[in-house]
């Protein structure tokens, strides 16, 4: 069982079911937390309360590719996680050490650390959905997207769902000086979630997921990685715990779990390109590349 939010003929966003016979099923709710909301004092999760009301929701004849979707969460803020796998930990030591692989970094302390990297990697007005333009910094000339599996959960750690996420990076500002890490991670349409939430209890294995990038120019793909969540080196409740620890977390917070799939070193993305990155089980999240200053 999926949740999404789509554009009604008025250009309002409509929270909708999508089962797994790929009916779109509108949702009273407004939102989806006011969905976990109704669906707790019920006692029952997101995906039971859908259940339990399915013969009540109006089905939406129109197939769910056909709709223009929104970003499935308003979420308040984005944070990411970074160097949860081997081949993240290698492209960063990469970047920050001009190619000298043999260069012990402190990338590989934080591989090997208790603690893991977390930060913060967009608020709601940076982040944007399924079909819009992702923007380039344009002080960067080394630039990528980094597909990685996006939790979404509550203000007390609990996992909601699973969505995707695009956290794009700017190499070069990270790797000339780690202080620079805000800079390399944040600036205004530099994240993208969607295209759905996958409800946690709809998923047996998280670890499971296979996760693939294509990167298009001018209509012919350049990148095609691969990789599943496996291979992550942390688990996904390790992350979240110590993300809430003395911390305040929003009610809709997504976290970005890491990348797995790194675009070979001579790559950089450029104005037009298109992203494409699909998780199995939740879809496809497309987004066209764009320089700050492009004209349609």
């Amino acid at each position: 069982m999926k949740v999404l939010r789509y554009y009604n003929d008025r250009n309002e966003p409509v929270l909708a079911a999508l089962t797994e016979k790929n009916r779109v099923l509108n949702l009273p709710q407004n939102d989806f937390m006011q969905l976990v909301h109704e669906a707790d004092a019920e006692g029952l999760s997101a995906k039971q309360w859908i259940e339990k009301h399915m013969n009540e929701l109006e089905e939406l004849g129109n197939p769910a590719e056909s709709l223009s979707l929104a970003v499935p969460i308003t979420a308040p803020e984005v944070w990411a996680a970074g160097v949860t796998y081997e081949r993240s930990r290698v492209a960063r030591n990469y970047e920050s050490t001009n190619g000298r692989m043999n260069t012990a970094t402190f990338y590989d302390k934080v591989y090997d650390a208790e603690r893991p990297e977390l930060f913060i990697k967009s608020t709601a007005a940076r982040t944007v959905g399924p079909n819009e333009d992702l923007y380039l910094r344009s002080d960067s000339a080394w630039q990528i997207p980094e597909p990685e599996l996006g939790l979404v959960i509550d203000g007390r750690g609990r996992i909601l769902g699973y969505t995707i996420g695009n956290d794009m990076s700017s190499r070069d500002i990270e790797g000339e000086n780690p202080l620079y890490l805000p800079q390399a991670k944040v600036w205004k349409r530099s994240c993208s979630i969607g295209p759905v939430i996958l409800l946690a209890d709809a998923v047996e294995d998280p670890y499971k997921f296979e996760i693939r990038c294509e990167i298009y120019r001018n209509d012919v793909k350049v990148v095609d990685g691969s990789a599943t969540t496996g291979q992550l080196k942390r688990k996904l409740d390790e992350l979240v715990s110590y993300l809430i620890r003395d911390n305040e977390i929003f009610e809709g917070t997504v976290l970005l779990t890491g990348t797995c799939i790194v675009p070979p070193n001579e790559f950089t993305l450029e104005d037009g390109d298109r992203v494409e990155i699909s998780i199995s089980g939740i879809g496809l999240l497309v987004n066209p590349i764009r320089s700050q200053n492009h004209k349609n």
